[in-house]
């Protein structure tokens, strides 16, 4: 059987794209084949990400997008159907944290992680499905969730339950819009090592979590690069409303 993650033919949108794991996945999904919308509200930054996929052969469109915003949400769909003809993907990866005791935590941080967190993977994934049922055309959206939506830690509950609200949407997601051919899957990574955290993770309290990972080892971003294509093709065309977790065993290690 073949293995079909080419991307070819098919546009793309990918929210918080203007740096780290949002910045990869476009650049992946350019290099895959697809048309990509880069969005974020930098969009200084989704503008040079684009210049560097298009310098290396790929088409790819910035987009001004606040995810908390309806209006914004809206308008950043309708550029990409305009300008590609068509919107089949959408990565749901916009998304902010903070390190904030429970007791010390104010209404506003929480609204603020949940509005980007979970909010916004409703709006912009709810004007996404509107115009992929409107085409006809089906599509897959995968939202990215982490594996702190499926096992707590300290001093992140809001970020924590913003996304294990987003795991669930992601189910209701599926549910609803299978009928319209819409395909709705979480991506789950673990610790992947980035340029902001690149610091913590050389300190001694760092390497300790890192011990705690059955691989040894934190993620890189190619690690993500498989799971997400397969989530995006016609390789996962009969798989919706799952949970992929990408995190070397984190999940089953021993308490």
């Amino acid at each position: 059987m073949e293995f079909r993650v080419s991307l070819e033919g098919r546009s793309a949108l990918v929210t918080g794209a203007s740096g780290g794991l949002g910045a990869y996945f476009a650049e992946r999904l350019a290099a895959a084949g697809a048309r990509v919308a880069v969005a974020a509200r930098r969009v200084d930054a989704c503008a040079a990400l684009c210049a560097r996929i298009r310098d290396a052969g790929g088409d790819a469109l910035p987009v001004a997008l606040d995810v908390t915003d309806p209006a914004s949400a809206a308008r950043a769909v309708a550029e990409v159907t305009d300008a590609f003809g068509s919107l089949d993907i959408l990565v749901n990866n916009a998304g902010v944290t903070a390190t904030t005791p429970l007791l010390s935590e104010t209404a506003a941080e929480w609204d603020s992680i949940l509005d980007t967190n979970l909010k916004g993977g409703f709006l912009v994934g709810q004007a996404a499905a509107r115009a992929m049922a409107e085409s006809k055309r089906g599509g897959s959206i995968v939202n990215v969730a982490s594996i702190l939506g499926l096992r707590v830690a300290g001093q992140v509950a809001a970020y924590s339950a913003s996304k294990a609200a987003l795991v669930q949407l992601t189910k209701s997601m599926a549910l609803e819009w299978a009928r319209y051919a819409i395909r709705a899957n979480a991506l789950c990574p673990g610790y992947v090592e980035t340029d902001l955290n690149r610091d913590f993770f050389a300190s001694e309290a760092g390497k300790a979590l890192v011990k705690r990972i059955p691989y040894r080892r934190l993620g890189a971003l190619a690690d993500l690069e498989g799971p997400l294509l397969f989530l995006c093709s016609d390789a996962s065309a009969y798989v919706t409303g799952t949970t992929l977790v990408v995190d070397g065993g984190h999940l089953v290690s021993s308490l």
